[in-house]
């Protein structure tokens, strides 16, 4: 579940990433009226379900007949307090990114299947830390726009504009954010270690990687949900 817009008296609009048709809007009759069989938490952001759907491709607007846990699980919520809050904060930076990125167009089972065990958030707070810029730079392959990774001692600046890493020029990263750049990218690509580094560091960098998406998807705008989400991971 990416996002839902209330539609008419009693129903919803729900953008929905799917595995086997990618992202899709279906309407859900009645959800919003006293009585629904469907429950609100399964609209939720990153929710993750089984449907039955209607699907005319001669429309973007389609209606969803079922909706229901996916293999009719229950959401885990953690006992821990400060975990619940750093799910949410990464559920949402998630989602927002997915939401303002996705086109409604092909397939992605690749990403979706991605997005679905990062959605587990199995770790502890530390290694989380990590997940927003391991799911940007994973996000930005699928789209076609990740950051080439020829990084070396003779070009070790990331031009945003270009896309690569070079000497010299008006739009790069300054060369420790740029090295981390390097080093994340490793990791997403080679299965190389994350590396060590301080919040700053970690806030720096998503700040420069969605000016990136920004330099690069045209409609990117607006982002919001990394502002609560770097509170959170202090």
């Amino acid at each position: 579940m990416l996002h839902t817009t209330q539609y008419a008296e009693t129903s919803v609009i729900a953008k929905i990433f799917t595995r086997q048709l990618g992202v899709r809007s279906y309407i859900l009759k009645g959800v919003r009226k006293g009585g629904s069989r469907t429950k609100q938490n399964l609209l939720q952001p990153l929710s993750y379900l089984d449907l039955v759907v209607y699907n005319n491709p001669k429309t973007q607007l389609n209606y969803l007949k079922e909706i229901a846990p996916h293999g009719g699980q229950k959401p885990v919520v953690s006992d821990d307090m400060s975990d619940e809050a750093i799910h949410n904060a990464l559920r949402f930076f998630m989602t927002e990114l997915l939401y303002k990125t996705l086109r409604e167009e092909e397939p992605m089972p690749e990403l979706f299947d991605y997005v679905v065990d990062s959605a587990q958030f199995n770790g502890d707070g530390q290694t989380l830390s990590h997940q927003p810029i391991l799911f940007l730079l994973t996000v930005s392959r699928h789209l076609g726009i990740e950051p080439l990774d020829n990084y070396s001692q003779r070009e070790p600046l990331f031009d945003q504009q270009g896309g690569r890493f070079c000497f010299a020029g008006e739009n790069t990263l300054n060369q420790s954010t740029s090295q981390l750049l390097h080093y994340y990218l490793q990791a997403v690509n080679s299965g190389g270690p994350i590396p060590l580094t301080t919040l700053s560091q970690r806030t720096e960098l998503i700040n420069r990687l969605l000016e990136y998406f920004q330099l690069h998807l045209a409609e990117f705008r607006n982002f919001k949900s990394h502002e609560i989400l770097h509170t959170v991971l202090q």
